[in-house]
């Protein structure tokens, strides 16, 4: 595969914030460095888990400065650079290639309903940009796009899309980039509650911010892919679904923010709107912890 850099699990962190709803830059290079020392395989910073349509421009390019300076080569970086303009994604896409990013992923943000062709031009114009390889993230629940796997197909032929990200939470969808597309297409999986179906239907990696808080129990998973232990897998694979369906059902940011408190470890303040998981889904979540 070319110009590809990622495989396994690729872990984004939250943007911790401060009593003022400051971005807390120590504290978001810490929590980068537990994910790396953890043993994730990529690190994708400004993604939904680091709630980065709620970040200023300054404030994107001081935590995607942050994430390179502290990953330091060490595993590739995956910055999230998507803008509602073709202009303002351009402009953090070049940000994140000067500053060392590995890839960049790009979601077709919306108001308006965008064409298909609007966002083939919009993939295109930031590929023309930048030298490093793009990652289409498909999610419609949080922009408002659904990428229909022609569409996701159309992409692929700009020369440096070269990944996929399928977040819809439809396995088909997967099943169908894997046989359209063939064995050389690298998609990635973003629906927490399908990272084992993912991979058995071929999935190159799982984006996913559950590493955060069940580093083992993610890393344990793909050892098994690979190690074709389908058994293995799926015990694993069970034992974190109820965290996995918890997270994502209650806001990542949220959910991620309260696990790392409740194991002793500083997940910093959210910036409004969000607000914190109430008292009783704070105690299910412990709960949860608890039996893992």
């Amino acid at each position: 595969m070319k110009n590809v850099p990622f495989k396994g699990i690729i872990a984004y962190p939250i943007t911790p914030f401060d009593d003022h709803e400051n971005i807390d830059i120590p504290l978001f290079r810490n929590l980068v460095e537990k994910l790396i020392v953890s043993g994730s395989h990529g690190i994708a910073p400004l993604g939904s888990t680091g709630v980065m349509p709620y970040l200023s421009d300054e404030e994107k390019e001081a935590v995607t400065e942050a994430t390179i300076q502290q990953v330091n080569g060490r595993i590739p970086t995956l910055v999230g650079v998507s803008n509602l303009t073709t202009e303002r994604t351009v402009h953090h896409a070049k940000f994140a290639e000067q500053a060392g990013a590995d890839a960049v992923m790009i979601i077709p943000m919306s108001y308006w309903k965008l064409t298909d062709d609007e966002i083939v031009a919009h993939y295109d114009a930031v590929a023309g940009k930048i030298s490093i390889p793009i990652m289409a993230y498909n999610n419609p629940a949080t922009s408002g796009v659904d990428m229909s796997p022609a569409l996701l197909k159309r992409l692929l032929e700009i020369p440096n899309v070269t990944m996929i990200k399928e977040s819809t939470g439809d396995i088909q969808r997967m099943h169908f980039l894997r046989k359209e597309l063939g064995e050389d297409v690298a998609f990635y999986n973003g629906s927490n509650p399908l990272a084992l179906a993912a991979f058995s239907a071929g999935a190159r990696g799982w984006c996913t911010a559950a590493p955060n808080l069940i580093p083992e129990l993610s890393l344990e998973l793909y050892t098994a892919i690979e190690e074709g232990d389908l058994e293995k897998a799926r015990k694993v694979f069970y034992r974190q679904f109820e965290l996995l369906k918890f997270i994502v059902g209650k806001g990542l940011p949220r959910a991620v923010k309260a696990g790392l408190n409740i194991l002793g470890q500083e997940g910093g303040n959210l910036r409004s709107p969000l607000k914190p998981l109430t008292d009783t889904e704070t105690q299910q979540l412990e709960n949860i912890l608890k039996n893992l």
